[in-house]
């Protein structure tokens, strides 16, 4: 077992507190973030599951996932002292999902207002 180890702000202080976890707690991780891996392995090829309940299936998975890797490896909790790891999460979050939908417009919109492909050949003619 390794020592835990402290940061400089817990130095300072005088504080014997530990940042980030455990081998127990990585470990844990591990094991779930293995199984979460192989299960998803395992959705996208049996035939066990209905054909249109499979993406949905993975991204659930997915999501799981991402949660033990917030939890278990980033050690994102819901504890007073970790508010900014949450504020900066949510924010990360919120640009990549304007990012996305801001995109998907613009797409959407190009897609709409765009001439087919036979018509652009007639006017080149």
């Amino acid at each position: 077992m390794a020592e835990p180890i402290e940061t400089t702000e817990d130095q300072e202080a005088g504080a014997p507190r530990v940042a980030g976890g455990s081998w127990q707690g990585y470990l844990i991780g591990l094991v779930f973030a293995i199984i979460l891996t192989l299960a998803s392995f395992w959705v996208a090829g049996t035939d066990m599951i209905w054909g249109p309940g499979v993406p949905i299936l993975l991204a659930v998975l997915a999501i799981a996932q991402m949660g033990v890797h917030l939890v278990f490896f980033l050690h994102i909790s819901s504890a007073p002292d970790s508010l900014n790891n949450i504020l900066a999460l949510a924010f990360g979050v919120f640009v990549v999902a304007l990012v996305v939908f801001g995109s998907m417009i613009i797409m959407a919109n190009l897609d709409a207002n765009m001439m087919s492909m036979p018509e652009l050949m007639n006017m080149q003619r």
